[in-house]
């Protein structure tokens, strides 16, 4: 049986190659931060040459664009068919917004340990090393969480007055914030069980402002 080695014709895929090497960069971003992630740290873990990765992304602000890109559109798809599990789980305003957390609790419970964080969290700590267009992502991702938040919480307040005034803007960005929030204390403490203990105040939190009086 003859070899294969990196980018030989038997092993040459452009896909699966440009996958390899958005997967290798998010991983040793999340675990060294992206200054200190480097074209050869991400070449040897791919598996590839260097010509190889200069042949998919130019530089290496390119390649932090493309792996924000991805994780953006796909947090975004997860986001939205939790919302459609939602809606079908429960016909109640409420219960949906509940039930959607719960959602993403299953989601942080099936996670393996240690779980190493957020993108976004970690491209904005370092945001001065990056493009505006890459940071723009960032605060479109954010205000998307926001804006479908909001649609639900509305139809919330309509069917479930609050007991006390509510800032409707501040509290559909709760999940967004206390998720991203407890990505960090959960790689600070090493506890991957923050994410879901953090998301059960939430949950309550919110019963206890627009459940039955």
């Amino acid at each position: 049986m003859t070899a294969t080695t990196p980018d030989s014709p038997r092993t040459r895929d452009p896909a699966r190659t440009r996958t390899g090497i958005l997967d290798a960069a998010r991983a040793l971003i999340l675990d060294h931060g992206y200054g200190a992630t480097t074209v050869d740290m991400v070449v040897a873990r791919a598996g590839i040459t260097k010509g190889a990765f200069f042949h998919h992304f130019p530089s290496k602000a390119d390649l932090a664009r493309a792996v924000v890109d991805r994780h953006a559109a796909n947090d975004r798809a997860f986001f939205l068919a939790n919302i459609e599990r939602a809606r079908k789980l429960a016909s109640d305003p409420l219960q949906q917004v509940l039930v959607l957390i719960g959602l993403y609790e299953e989601t942080f419970d099936a996670l393996d340990a240690p779980y190493p964080g957020c993108l976004f969290a970690s491209y904005i700590y370092e945001q001065k090393l990056f493009k505006e267009g890459t940071l723009e992502v960032l605060r479109e991702a954010a205000l998307f969480w926001r804006a479908r938040m909001m649609e639900m919480l509305e139809k919330v307040i309509a069917t479930h007055p609050p007991r006390v005034p509510v800032d409707l803007e501040s509290l559909a960005d709760m999940f967004y914030a206390l998720t991203e929030g407890s990505f960090v204390m959960t790689k600070t403490l090493a506890d991957r069980t923050l994410l879901t203990r953090h998301s059960k105040h939430l949950r309550n939190y919110l019963e206890l402002l627009f459940g039955d009086r």
